[in-house]
């Protein structure tokens, strides 16, 4: 067996990274929502939200931006959740942006009827 990343963690840390924090319940985060940087790091930030506006910079999942921070996704979302209260972040997940260009099915295929009908 090898040992995780997390076995050697120093709960202390953790626990300091989050303010003592052990969810983000007011925000609705899962595994694939988008992280995108809405601005850069400012003076005085703390490290692990510099690097998340860092990573950020092109859209990155919830799940990865937890990798490359070698943070449990609990910790992460926590610190998300810090990042989207200062508006520095925006969070969107892959399939909203679809639904929202998107006419239900029976419409579209209503369109494609009538389109093929005019051929």
């Amino acid at each position: 067996m090898t040992r995780s990343a997390l076995d050697g963690e120093d709960p202390d840390r953790l626990y300091t990274v989050t303010g003592g924090r052990s969810s983000a319940d007011d925000i609705d985060l899962d595994l694939v929502t988008l992280i995108v940087s809405e601005s850069k790091p400012s003076a005085g930030m703390q490290s692990e939200h510099v690097r998340i506006l860092e990573i950020a910079a092109r859209p990155t999942s919830v799940v990865e931006l937890s990798s490359y921070l070698a943070l449990p996704v609990s910790v992460t979302k926590i610190l998300l959740a810090d990042l989207l209260a200062t508006g520095k972040v925006s969070a969107r997940h892959p399939s909203s942006a679809q639904a929202a260009g998107r006419t239900s099915d029976s419409e579209f295929l209503k369109k494609v009827l009538v389109g093929l009908r005019n051929l």
